[in-house]
């Protein structure tokens, strides 16, 4: 099929701040508008903010509101021959158009809470439709093709027969950076305070308990954890601290500006995640040239591969361990100028060039 035009659901971008979904949005839609005509699909036009000035859109209805069902009508008036949709619920009735829908991950069958922003009857739903598998299967085969974002996801997809089209990996990717963010590659290991950096959410899942309490053996380091945080579970946490361990300051959020700042600063990126759909503060840290120290589970082993530092995520003496073969200034910068030059397989670029030899297939 030719993929001389794209229309791209980029209703679920954000134009205050990007979460994980507007940000993989953002990102592959300004690199596929590098390479072929493509038409934004929004339902709010401050959503144009987060795309290329000057790019095509039309119109459509919020993507939550019962309109949905019947999204196609407007498209096939628009002369759409092919849609994709970083996401699974697109309404496909009466369509006239090839479309290739996403799931990226199935994490929220495992940890079924909803997104808070979410008004009660969606979060109801959302529970209810994670606790089998046959509606996400309904959702996917609607469509002529569907997208993941890793390996690790499209095995999973594969186990629980979620689908009987075609699944293909388009790989999430760091963000792009301005000039302001842009950094050239460490030459020496980070001197004076030993920052670590934690980019994440505190769910439970997350185990960034993990991190607080390998801080004990590791006195003489930081641990800072950039992320928004709510007071009940602040309190929890700073509980945990120990007098005689490393220093460690909750942030409670920083900017993009910022969060570079950081992690320019640190010796190493840290998570304990028990589980995880994706991993992309691992990309943001090695694209820096910034050593990762992870938890060994199956999605950060796929990112991470030989470059990464794995500990057991249960035990925080084997974190501290890890965090440690990183303090001569060789073993440093060897990991570092490998994390670099690993991260450059995941960029959006590449993640469009797979999306167009996708839609080509159909």
């Amino acid at each position: 099929m030719k993929t001389d035009h794209i229309y791209f659901d980029a209703r679920f971008i954000r134009y205050d701040h990007h979460d994980g979904i507007s940000r993989f949005s953002a990102g592959l839609f300004a690199a596929l508008n590098r390479r072929t005509k493509v038409t934004a699909i929004i339902n709010d036009r401050r959503q144009l903010i987060k795309l290329p000035r000057g790019c095509d859109y039309v119109m459509a209805n919020d993507p939550t509101s019962l309109k949905e069902l019947f999204v196609a009508f407007g498209l096939n008036r628009s002369g759409a021959k092919v849609v994709f949709s970083p996401m699974q619920t697109m309404g496909s009735w009466f369509r006239g158009y090839k479309l290739i829908l996403t799931l990226h991950d199935l994490i929220y069958y495992r940890h079924p809470a909803p997104p808070p922003e979410f008004n009660w009857w969606i979060r109801t739903g959302w529970r209810l439709f994670h606790k089998v598998y046959w509606p996400q299967r309904v959702f996917l085969n609607r469509a002529d093709a569907v997208a993941t974002v890793s390996e690790t996801s499209k095995r999973l997809m594969l186990e629980h027969n979620l689908t009987k089209r075609p699944i293909s990996v388009i790989y999430n990717a760091a963000g792009t950076f301005t000039d302001d963010q842009a950094n050239e590659a460490p030459k020496v290991r980070p001197r004076g305070a030993q920052r670590l950096v934690y980019m994440g959410s505190f769910m439970d899942y997350k185990n960034v308990e993990v991190l607080i309490d390998g801080m004990k053996y590791l006195p003489e380091y930081e641990l800072h954890l950039l992320s928004r945080i709510k007071p009940d579970r602040l309190a929890e946490l700073e509980h945990r601290v120990q007098s005689d361990s490393g220093k460690v300051v909750f942030h409670n959020g920083v900017s993009e500006d910022e969060y570079h700042r950081e992690l320019d600063q640190a010796v190493a990126l840290v998570t304990g995640s028990r589980d995880e759909g994706f991993g992309i503060p691992l990309i943001e840290s090695m694209s820096r040239g910034v050593p990762v120290v992870v938890s060994d589970i199956e999605i950060f082993k796929e990112i991470g591969a030989d470059v990464a530092l794995f500990f057991d995520q249960e035990n925080p003496e084997d974190f501290a361990k890890q965090v440690r073969k990183l303090e001569s200034n060789p073993n440093w910068t060897e990991r570092s100028a490998a994390s670099r030059k690993h991260s450059e397989q995941f960029n959006w670029d590449r993640s469009a060039g797979d999306l167009i030899e996708m839609i080509s297939k159909l």
